[in-house]
């Protein structure tokens, strides 16, 4: 296989077989992401790709389960170069159980629900989408390219064409300033959506972005390890989903994981014994990974 930069995958996809269709991301404007900066966006050739496979193929055999197709918004390939290649991927792996990509809102909204059905019917059974905030205000300053309400269609498109839909919540992209408007808007977002998945990032500064200059000048309050556990739970308890919610990266400061709603209280006891902590204790909050 051929891989171009650095190539980004989400933590669940761990043991997936990575296949790069597209290298960037169309977007490239949110301020609190590093991931693509320097990298024009550009959809490998068909044919390259099918090479890959079957590069795949001739080392790990048929046996593969999973894959995950990178870069950022691979959803934004044309529908039929996308079938085929999801096509190809079931013929050469006879057992495979999923296959994955990165889709936000902005390139979701751009599929119509008969494509959305036929990339279903190929193949493609999860959307990864950052939604990052549910907060109007909040979208419009990291600049992630979606509203709120875009954010719901484009959530409920996926659902409704029978594919699995992970959600991902940065805590903290609000700041001290809105916190409590983030963890409540999130959670009416997802609780319109109810996707199947919600994973919990959060937020830490990182050099190079728009975002982290903002935390140097002292125009972006980052939230200390208190602060995000109350933001945090302030969060789940406005839920109302049948989601599973995972604690998934180690960025995070509390790891709260189960189905939602019955294990709510479990998740906001986690909560609470570790505010009973010292904030000395936690990692600062500056201090982080992809």
């Amino acid at each position: 296989m051929r891989y171009e930069g650095l190539v980004y995958r989400p933590p669940s996809e761990a043991g997936s077989l990575l296949i790069q269709c597209t290298i960037g991301c169309p977007h490239n404007k949110c301020t609190f992401c590093p991931m693509y900066k320097g990298t024009a966006f550009r959809i490998r050739p068909v044919g390259e790709i099918r090479e890959d496979l079957r590069a795949a193929r001739e080392y790990y055999g048929d046996g593969v389960q999973t894959i995950f197709l990178p870069d950022g918004n691979t959803i934004l390939m044309k529908t039929e170069q996308l079938a085929e290649i999801l096509h190809y991927a079931r013929e050469l792996f006879p057992g495979l159980q999923r296959i994955t990509c990165y889709g936000s809102a902005r390139f979701i909204a751009r599929k119509s629900d008969a494509e959305l059905r036929h990339l279903r019917a190929a193949g493609l059974t999860r959307i990864h989408s950052g939604m990052e905030s549910g907060d109007d205000a909040i979208l419009a300053r990291v600049q992630k390219g979606a509203t709120a309400a875009e954010i719901i269609a484009a959530g409920l498109k996926i659902k409704a064409a029978g594919m699995e839909l992970s959600e991902y919540v940065l805590i903290g992209i609000g700041g001290r300033e809105s916190s409590r408007e983030h963890a409540a808007a999130s959670a009416a977002v997802l609780n319109a959506i109810d996707p199947d998945f919600i994973r919990l990032r959060t937020y830490v500064p990182i050099p190079g972005t728009p975002l982290y200059d903002e935390y140097l000048r002292g125009e972006f309050g980052l939230l200390s390890p208190h602060e995000a556990l109350r933001e945090t739970a302030l969060f789940i308890e406005n839920l109302t989903v049948a989601s599973l919610l995972y604690s998934d990266h180690n960025n995070n400061f509390a790891y709260v994981n189960g189905r939602l709603p019955d294990d709510k209280p479990a998740m906001l006891a986690t909560i609470d014994a570790l505010l009973k902590r010292p904030e000395a204790e936690f990692r600062p909050p500056a201090v982080g990974s992809l």
